[in-house]
């Protein structure tokens, strides 16, 4: 099937879009896919197309903007946006172009303004994107009302930021509704970003994606990460192992007893939220296992709150813990390239350098990414090579990358105007 797939996008003349609906009606679930979904350009323009402009993106914290005039921007491939809290302390998203000649409005990744002010030729925005001034050289008849800026979907839940650049973005309700609940006890309200990293892997960002989505390469990559995470979080894993169950209960019990939210729950093959326990005697992702941060999030009274995982396709992974909260940004840059971000966060409260040192809170996450980018470089290499073909997943082992495959496969085919599911049929 793959060396058909290389034929058909070595054809100049080959449509991409039917192409590539070809390739996922008639893949094999069980197996991963054929090499062009890793290394072609035309197939990442698509997925660019398709998925990161039609489907809804972690961005940012809301932290991040705490304030009236905070912005930051987010590059989602060539498209540049700004998120910016307003008045009232609504918040708006829009694209970063100038409504003049298309320049940049904001240049830096975050910061404070009072308005929007093009840094070319001074036209001048509200912070909810109405164009305020152009100058006197536009004419006495000049519509200021028919260039604000164009504004881009933006919706704010548990402390999380997402946006759409889609006309139309798919139903995201019930997804922000159930992280709300899973947040609450956190207080998203009273946390800030401790420490923030941005690393660039030579990657394609399905590998990426792929490589979190499975702990079948913990074992022989991560030494710093197992001293707390345990392999499975979920006591129907056919992997777990009776102590885990026991330990799953114990700590059910407790979790009951603060009304904190564990129980798992899914929003089709994109969302998944559940609390898990880390190892028995460790409460925190750090190098012993203690906590990081002096100071609990929220409400919460114990640090023993095992680990919230909440994922979020197509680019985003976390883990909230009873003192700090680790959350992961996926952006592609190229058909090899992907830009992944990490944020700690703690309560806002917590002082630096007295209830947390950020190069301890960071030291675990910074050596697994590194890990992981190694990984995933190198399984880039290896596709790229001619010798390369789909490879079969375990299914005991790599359910989490099957269901991340069909969500994309899902969702391209769907964007593409395919009836979605048909490539399932072989598994």
């Amino acid at each position: 099937m793959d060396l058909i797939a290389q034929t058909a996008f070595d054809d100049p003349l080959a449509n991409v879009k039917e192409t590539t609906a070809n390739l996922l009606h008639e893949r094999d679930r069980r197996f991963s896919l054929p090499q062009a979904f890793y290394n072609d350009p035309r197939l990442f323009a698509l997925d660019m197309q398709e998925i990161f402009t039609k489907e809804w993106l972690f961005a940012g914290m809301t932290c991040e903007i705490p304030a009236k005039g905070n912005f930051l921007t987010v590059d989602v491939g060539d498209n540049s946006v700004i998120i910016v809290r307003g008045a009232e302390g609504r918040i708006h998203a829009f694209h970063n172009v100038c409504r003049h000649r298309g320049s940049r409005l904001c240049v830096k990744d975050k910061g404070k303004v009072a308005k929007l002010v093009c840094p070319y030729h001074q036209w001048t925005y509200e912070l909810d994107g109405r164009l305020l001034f152009a100058g006197t050289d536009m004419g006495d008849d000049f519509d200021l009302a028919s260039y604000g800026l164009k504004p881009v979907h933006v919706r704010s839940a548990g402390g999380f930021l997402f946006i759409s650049l889609a006309e139309q973005p798919p139903a995201i309700e019930d997804f922000l509704a159930t992280l709300e609940t899973y947040l609450e006890p956190y207080r998203m309200d009273e946390v800030k970003v401790a420490a923030e990293s941005s690393i660039v892997e030579q990657a394609n960002w399905k590998l990426v994606i792929e490589n979190n989505r499975e702990c079948y390469h913990c074992n022989g990559a991560h030494p710093e990460l197992l001293n707390s995470l345990q392999e499975f979080d979920d006591t129907d894993d056919p992997r777990a192992t009776e102590s885990y169950k026991a330990l799953v209960a114990r700590k059910q019990a407790d979790w009951e007893a603060e009304a904190v939210p564990w129980r798992l729950a899914r929003i089709g093959k994109r969302n998944r939220l559940t609390r898990t326990p880390l190892l028995d005697g460790t409460v925190s992702m750090t190098l012993d296992g203690q906590p990081g941060c002096r100071k609990l999030m929220g409400r919460l009274t114990s640090p023993d709150m095992g680990s919230l995982r909440i994922l979020h396709l197509p680019n985003s992974w976390n883990h909230f813990m009873g003192d700090h909260a680790v959350v992961f940004r996926v952006l592609p840059l190229g058909p090899q390239r992907t830009l992944v971000t990490t944020k700690w966060l703690v309560h806002k409260d917590a002082v630096e350098g007295v209830d947390y040192q950020p190069d301890e809170l960071r030291r675990v996450w910074d050596a697994t990414n590194d890990q992981d980018r190694r990984l995933a470089e190198e399984n880039q290499r290896g596709i790229n090579s001619v010798a390369y073909q789909p490879g079969p997943y375990s299914e005991t082992y790599e359910f989490g990358v099957i269901d991340f495959v069909d969500w994309y496969s899902e969702r391209m085919l769907s964007n593409l105007g395919h009836a979605p599911g048909l490539h399932l049929a072989r598994g």
